[in-house]
């Protein structure tokens, strides 16, 4: 008994007609010729309310439906979460489904309304983007179903509470895995650069065909063949390659809505997927006050997975990094010559100062790469007509600010650096631009 009253829900068609009885029951009191008729209006509303009652409740189950979503949510980007019913009723009804969305996504509006033929199937899908890391919990599935006469709705729970993980951006590193087993690579941004030169990795003696680099004649192969030969060479393989995430507090701005942090994450697993497609290895630090993670750099099969893994625990802290240590630490674990790229973030030139002598002792034996970020709200100030003395201001000191970024960059590579100032949206292409760079260029 308990659980079918927990399940009914009245109709506003219902209270209508009962506040209607009720005014002609009113009425009756001056003009008693309408009595009669209410009370048969009355015994006519309680009938077809129990008829309502009997054709939503003489079916156990008619109304059948659940959640579809992966196992996993991208972090950053619009996953799709599907919604199928079944409706086993012998006639059309009404649906209202309500699905309870995890309270990181602050969406307490949900409703879906639509009207589902006898014995068909409905599917509805909408689309969520979490801009956290985590565990999301989905509630309940509520679905009321009405029948033509809509006196009342029988409330149906299809499905129960459910956890998903958010991970890193991996719809991201698809799409650029994808993206550059097609060679579309230029539709995102990403350029086709001209190698110059080539490694010194030999690969085998072909024939010369036009456009070959004539510094590749092999004169001893040529004089045997008695036509030209020239030396092949390919792009070195398995060079490590580390990205390096600055896990303090300069990390912890939010641009639309998302952590300077999670940008860095996402550029670092779209970035290492491509680098172990081209066979390099893919190695991982992170670090603030101590050296959170440091995962060797490798090519194995199963080494993305592990990424995936590992960046999905990595948060921001609330101190100033120690470049020192990160020094320290990379000078001893990481003894092969590789490429670092370091995700940073230097607001003011005098936070860069600080820990340059560090920078200038890993480019030293490394090949640096440090990546920091433009304030794209500044960018839109700096844009704005400034009409009025505050308005003025305002835009002068976001000038000084982006002076000073632009600054930054100049002192770094004038200290032999290589630098990436982006937008945290393009930060992905950028990185993996230049990482083709570097390997066009020979120096990886």
């Amino acid at each position: 008994m308990f659980q079918f009253l927990s399940s009914l829900y009245l109709h506003k068609r219902f209270y209508y007609y009962l506040s209607l009885v009720s005014i002609l029951f009113l009425a009756s009191f001056w003009f008693s010729a309408l009595y009669t008729i209410v009370w048969l209006l009355l015994f006519i509303l309680v009938f077809v309310f129990s008829y309502d009652i009997w054709l939503l409740y003489r079916h156990k189950n008619a109304f059948t439906g659940a959640r579809i979503l992966a196992d996993k949510l991208s972090n950053s980007d619009e996953n799709d979460i599907k919604i199928k019913l079944h409706n086993q009723y012998p006639f059309q009804v009404h649906i209202k489904c309500i699905d309870e969305i995890p309270l990181q996504f602050q969406k307490r509006d949900f409703l879906y309304e639509n009207k589902v033929k006898s014995y068909e199937r409905d599917v509805y899908t909408y689309k969520l983007r979490p801009v956290e890391r985590g565990v999301y919990t989905f509630g309940k599935l509520i679905v009321y179903v009405s029948s033509p006469l809509k006196m009342v709705a029988r409330r149906y729970n299809l499905s129960q509470s459910k956890e998903v993980k958010v991970y890193p951006s991996y719809i991201q590193m698809k799409k650029y895995e994808f993206l550059a087993m097609s060679n579309r690579l230029t539709e995102y941004g990403l350029k086709k650069i001209r190698r110059l030169g080539h490694s010194m990795e030999f690969e085998q003696i072909k024939e010369y065909i036009s456009g070959d680099d004539v510094r590749t004649i092999n004169w001893k192969a040529t004089a045997k063949k008695a036509h030209l030969m020239v030396n092949q060479y390919q792009d070195e393989k398995s060079q490590p390659i580390y990205s390096i995430i600055d896990l303090g507090r300069a990390m912890k701005m939010p641009f639309e809505g998302l952590k300077l942090l999670d940008y860095a994450i996402n550029a670092t697993l779209a970035f290492s997927n491509i680098a172990l497609r081209k066979n390099d290895k893919a190695g991982l630090v992170s670090f603030s006050k101590k050296i959170d993670l440091i995962i060797p750099a490798s090519n194995k099969k199963t080494h993305l997975n592990l990424l995936n893994e590992s960046l999905y625990n990595i948060d921001t802290a609330f101190t100033d990094s120690d470049f020192e240590l990160l020094y320290a630490v990379v000078k001893r674990k990481v003894t092969q010559r590789s490429l670092l790229i370091l995700y940073t973030n230097f607001e003011h030139i005098s936070a860069m100062k600080r820990q340059v002598n560090s920078l200038k002792a890993l480019a030293k034996k490394h090949l640096l790469l440090v990546v920091f970020f433009k304030n794209t709200e500044l960018d839109e100030l700096i844009e704005e007509k400034a009409e009025d003395i505050e308005s003025i201001y305002d835009k002068s000191i976001a000038q000084k600010f982006a002076f000073e970024k632009r600054l930054i960059v100049k002192e770094l590579e004038k200290r032999g650096i290589h630098v990436i100032l982006t937008k945290p949206q393009e930060l992905s292409v950028q990185v993996i631009n230049r990482y083709l760079e570097f390997k066009a260029r020979g120096l990886i």
